[in-house]
């Protein structure tokens, strides 16, 4: 699963983890098995805001954007996030949402 983020200043937190081809996001499943290679689903047919972009199937892997928030006064790892491969099961680990402690 291949996941790129959108920055936005917002006070509610992102959590993530992948469970075979579903991506639960804050403890909402949303299962992309049923994707087939070379689809795509349009944000608005997903029931979350957290996407920010298509959900894609390109050489058999799950990509796509998701929004990611952030304090006040954020670390550059998060206004500039990498992109992320989550390649098994489990927690993914994001960028820090503030720099404030």
């Amino acid at each position: 699963m291949h996941i790129t983020f959108s920055p936005v200043r917002r006070d509610d937190r992102l959590d993530l983890a992948r469970k075979g081809e579903a991506l639960i996001v804050n403890g909402e499943a949303f299962d992309f098995t049923a994707l087939p290679e070379g689809g795509s689903l349009p944000p608005d047919a997903i029931a979350s805001d957290w996407f920010a972009g298509p959900v894609e199937r390109v050489g058999g892997q799950v990509r796509l954007a998701l929004i990611l928030p952030h304090g006040a006064v954020a670390p550059a790892e998060t206004l500039f996030p990498a992109a992320i491969v989550a390649a098994k099961d489990g927690p993914i680990a994001l960028p820090p949402h503030s720099s404030e402690a």
